[in-house]
């Protein structure tokens, strides 16, 4: 018999059950099976539901039970989006800058993975980032994004709270055990493939699926490894391996996520899909196009936006969250 999958579909009006112990409802579930047509459902299983319903622990110190925003800190000379504009005092002005915008947490990177992005050496990505987390962490909650097991001892030696690993413990054998060992929280995120070729030709069987199962590796992986469940956070890796269409199969239906029990995080800011849809080459003029992408995952109860920018991200949330008014 074929795997079957739920996914909680929102409910504007209120719903049955409260999804993750947040701000989403939901009455019913679209029942998805490989190979075979969505079907909507108004049951699920015991298990799928008190899984879905479950409140999510703190991250960081933060409660889940309203959107976060993670801010984005690149000490790169070449990033994707911005090109190494903030690496001239080691990302401390605009960490402080975007900690006075409204982010909850700062995400602080010395490596891109953007695509056809080559690695760099520990001892460089130390360097790069240990002064701005030692600096930063004293004013808010830090995450290193870093592959790399030594960087990630490194930065939580320094302050950091969370190590953010965008090849979810498929680059370096060592990272589940330095996490596990300097009890940091962790993100897990889905790839498919290295940043120097994850966009050449990636294929799925069934994305929005596949990504769900591999997901549910990665948590059992850490898991044996030492990790308590409730230091696990999850992203399904918007433009990690994946075509603009893989990308929008997943954003439509990004609730299934929630039934892997753990946070979800979305990093989908400035991606190459959302200038492509919204007719602009330029990376920074794509904020418009990942306020939207980042409400619509809102709306589906995703509970952490790693964003470049936090002000604007800060002001459509709570736009969002007046016109909901008491159902906020």
């Amino acid at each position: 018999m074929s795997i079957q999958y739920f996914r909680p579909i929102p409910d504007l009006s209120g719903g049955r059950w409260r999804l993750a112990g947040g701000w989403t409802g939901f009455s019913s579930f679209e029942l998805l099976t490989r190979g075979a047509p969505p079907r909507i459902v108004t049951d699920a299983p015991p298990e799928v539901i008190a899984a879905l319903i479950a409140p999510r622990p703190p991250v960081l110190g933060l409660s889940l039970d309203a959107p976060r925003i993670m801010g984005i800190v690149n000490v790169t000379p070449d990033s994707f989006s911005d090109g190494g504009r903030w690496n001239g005092d080691g990302g401390l002005g605009h960490g402080r800058e975007l900690i006075a915008e409204g982010a909850h947490i700062l995400d602080i990177g010395g490596e891109s993975t953007r695509p056809g992005a080559a690695a760099v050496p520990v001892p460089d990505e130390i360097a790069r980032t240990r002064p701005a987390i030692e600096a930063l962490s004293a004013e808010a909650a830090v995450s290193v994004d870093t592959r790399k097991a030594e960087v990630a001892r490194a930065a939580v030696a320094g302050g950091a709270g969370m190590v953010n690993d965008v090849s979810g413990f498929d680059f370096d054998p060592g990272m589940a055990a330095a996490v596990a060992d300097t009890g940091a929280a962790v993100c897990l995120m889905h790839a498919q493939g290295l940043p120097e070729n994850m966009q050449d030709d990636p294929r799925y069987g069934d994305v929005l699926l596949d990504v769900y199962d591999a997901l549910a590796e990665r948590i059992v992986r850490a898991e044996a490894a030492g990790i308590p469940r409730d230091r696990i956070v999850i992203d399904p890796g918007i433009g990690f391996g994946k075509t603009l269409e893989h990308n929008l199969t997943i954003l439509r239906r990004i609730s299934l996520y929630h039934g892997l029990g753990v946070p979800v995080l979305l990093g989908a800011s400035r991606k190459r899909f959302v200038g492509t849809l919204g007719g602009t080459e330029t990376a920074a003029q794509r904020d418009p196009g990942s306020l939207a992408v980042t409400l619509a995952a809102v709306q589906q109860g995703i509970q952490i936006h790693r964003v470049h920018d936090v002000a604007g991200t800060r002001q459509g949330l709570a736009l969002w969250q007046a016109i909901r008014g008491a159902e906020a």
